[in-house]
């Protein structure tokens, strides 16, 4: 199988900063320490609310980055217009509630057709790849081709959720099968929420998955290790992965 992409996600650097409203931890810097560990991608998810993530980050980390820019946002005019400002190498559309902690499942393709349909095709017209973040389910799979997106990305929280020691059989292969239908409609197959190096290999040896977006568990091992150890060991953790399958 092909060599699994890695994207770190740096959003609880930022909310560790945005805790004190001061200058640091930057999540600049972090990202930074990301790519010369290893990481192939640098996803960060500007919020309406601004919890974490400010403008100025996603500006700069435009500026610096050497690995491509994934911008998670809302499927708003707002944050279109950062897009177009910013010009990430990908948008992310992602739901969002302004109660919830984090992201509490997909993108719902198949109710709000029109509006992710229109924002997918605005952001492919001005050259920005799209990706729609869903649960495995085939309807929102095929609402999400309809609507023109390059990439799906599936929401592994059934997954990642059950507590250890319970069967995972029944989520892993709601999101093989998932992963395999998306790429049978020409859909690149990403995958994010929850993966940590306890979980993450029957994950990365699903073969259709191109690319995984990993955030907390990399931040809180990051307190222990170090941020680039931290990403060097998802890394591994990914090729040896896709090495044994």
């Amino acid at each position: 199988m092909t060599r699994i992409r890695l994207g770190i996600n740096v959003d609880h650097v930022a909310t560790v900063r945005e805790a004190r409203k001061i200058a640091e931890p930057d999540p600049v810097q972090a990202a930074i320490l990301a790519e010369q560990a290893g990481a192939d991608q640098i996803t960060v998810h500007l919020r309406e609310d601004r919890r974490h993530i400010q403008d100025r980050d996603v500006r700069v980390l435009r500026d610096v980055l050497h690995v491509p820019l994934n911008l998670e946002m809302a499927a708003t005019q707002e944050m279109v217009s950062v897009a177009l400002e910013v010009r990430p190498d990908q948008v992310t559309l992602v739901p969002e509630r302004r109660q919830e902690i984090t992201t509490e499942g997909g993108l719902d393709v198949v109710g709000n057709r029109d509006n992710v349909a229109y924002t997918t095709r605005y952001l492919r017209d001005a050259g920005i790849s799209v990706a729609l973040f869903v649960d495995p389910d085939l309807q929102q799979i095929k609402e999400s081709r309809r609507a023109g997106a390059d990439a799906i990305e599936f929401h592994t929280g059934s997954y990642c959720n059950i507590p250890r020691g319970e069967d995972t059989t029944a989520a892993l292969n709601q999101l093989r099968e998932a992963c395999r239908a998306a790429a049978r409609l020409g859909l690149h197959v990403h995958a994010g929420h929850g993966l940590n190096l306890r979980n993450i290999e029957p994950v990365a040896r699903i073969a259709e998955i191109e690319e995984v977006n990993i955030g907390h568990s990399i931040v809180a091992r990051a307190l222990f290790v170090g941020f680039p150890e931290a990403v060097r060991e998802m890394r591994e953790m990914l090729d040896l992965s896709r090495g044994s399958a």
